[in-house]
């Protein structure tokens, strides 16, 4: 473990998602599971299923991330083209992966047989290495910091748990939350000192109107658990002396 901060992005691709047809679930899934690697995801972009859109956004955002995972268009049918994609930004190749055509014969062995369509899923950018997919069959693809995986949410479930451990980064973020019935341009000047006053911790304020009321919960992140309790007791305290009543865990 360090103290340096890993970063990934996540590029969600697909039309339906823009459309409004699918909502995305995946975000919140990778983000997630990404903490526990001690790897924070610093950024996503939705985008098309457009190669010039994918191929833009994959060589930003692989060059000012330790890591890069794309979501979505990698089935058998013709607009996925998230493979061909990333092969177009790498200036590589696409290459029926050898593996990925046996998983393939063998989980369609009965049902119908290896098509065409279905050989879609097993091409890779030269050079990629599979990422183990034990729901459907067809595998996703880690080729450099990029890793190509599924837009079903439980199969990208499925692909993250297969590569739960075998990423370099850091210390994963603990977070605790204290809630108050207070407008939070009441206490901004609060919060402020209060994050400056404790390195390495930030403060994230999330308003609410309920009931009637406005409260807003605080959020308090860092790497260290100490630094974490050393600063809500701060604000706790704080909050008290201006005659607001924090609550532990939240609102």
């Amino acid at each position: 473990m360090t103290d340096r901060i890993w970063t990934a992005a996540l590029i969600v691709i697909g039309d339906e998602i823009l459309s409004g047809r699918t909502q995305d679930r995946n975000i919140a899934q990778l983000a997630t599971w990404l903490n526990v690697q001690g790897i924070r995801l610093a950024e996503v972009r939705v985008v098309a299923d457009r190669e010039d859109a994918i191929v833009e956004a994959v060589n930003m955002l692989r060059v000012r991330n330790d890591y890069l995972f794309t979501t979505g268009g990698i089935g058998p049918t013709h607009d996925d083209i998230t493979v061909d994609s990333i092969a177009a930004a790498l200036g590589v190749p696409v290459v029926v992966h050898p593996q990925a055509r046996a998983i393939l014969e063998s989980h369609y062995e009965t049902r119908g047989g290896l098509t065409d369509a279905r050989l879609r899923m097993a091409r890779v950018p030269q050079g990629g290495a599979l990422i183990e997919n034990r729901m459907s069959g067809a595998p996703g693809i880690r080729v450099g910091n990029i890793f190509i995986m599924a837009g079903v949410p439980h199969i990208a479930a499925a692909m993250l748990d297969s590569l739960t451990g075998t990423l370099e980064g850091g210390l994963p973020v603990v977070s605790r939350t204290l809630g108050c019935w207070v407008g939070e341009s009441e206490v901004a000047d609060l919060l402020g000192s209060v994050e400056r006053a404790h390195d390495g911790v930030a403060i994230g304020s999330y308003p609410f109107f309920r009931d009637g009321r406005t409260g807003a919960n605080f959020v308090v992140r860092a790497t260290d658990p100490a630094a974490v309790d050393a600063c809500v007791a701060d604000l706790a305290a704080r909050l008290q002396a201006l005659g607001h009543q924090p609550v532990a865990d939240g609102i």
